[in-house]
């Protein structure tokens, strides 16, 4: 199936996802390759300010990593991207609750402080509502696709009777005169 073959719902869904995906990408983009000019060491547990954050080399690293499968889910689009956003940004809660419980310990490896666990929350929130929109919902339109894909019985159903209404009833054609409209018989 070729993009320009998806119902209208289907692509006005695939740009909000990949618009979202390639937003926050670039964010942590932009924070993962901050830290890593400014020549962090790999495993501080201190950290240095950048941008506003406390970073290390390795939440840098991480940072850039976690920009890069999104950046892929915005290029691919569609439900991949929604499914990627959704697993991305729930990752990012758990972060920040993991990181919460190591703050001040020898464990913090990724240099986390209270500002970087509620940027972990917030962000985590932003990417995956990015992911459910259109998809995670009790009030779904009927022309969403993931509606459609919940309820295949209901859309037969639509289209059969979609189909039935669209046909024109056309009278039934003895077999004298469907004999004779065939060419080339002599019968």
């Amino acid at each position: 199936m070729h993009p320009h073959d998806e119902p209208v719902a289907d692509r006005r869904l695939s740009r909000i996802h990949r618009f979202g995906a390639g937003l926050c990408a670039l964010l942590l983009l932009a924070f993962g390759a901050l830290g890593l000019a400014d020549g962090l060491p790999l495993f501080g547990t201190h950290g240095e300010h950048v941008a506003g954050l406390s970073s290390n080399g390795l939440l840098s690293v991480v940072s850039i990593g976690t920009a890069a499968v999104l950046l892929t889910a915005a290029l691919l689009g569609g439900r991949v991207a929604s499914t990627v956003t959704i697993v991305v940004g729930t990752l990012f809660v758990l972060s920040g609750f993991v990181n919460l419980a190591l703050l001040e310990t020898s464990a913090n490896l990724l240099a986390f402080r209270l500002p970087n666990v509620l940027f972990s929350f917030a962000t985590g929130l932003l990417i995956a509502t990015f992911g459910m929109y259109g998809r995670i919902s009790g009030g779904l339109p009927h022309d969403n696709p993931y509606w459609r894909r919940r309820h295949p019985e209901a859309v037969a159903t639509a289209t059969a009777t979609a189909t039935a209404i669209a046909v024109p009833a056309v009278p039934a054609v003895g077999p004298a005169v469907r004999r004779a409209a065939l060419p080339g018989d002599r019968g």
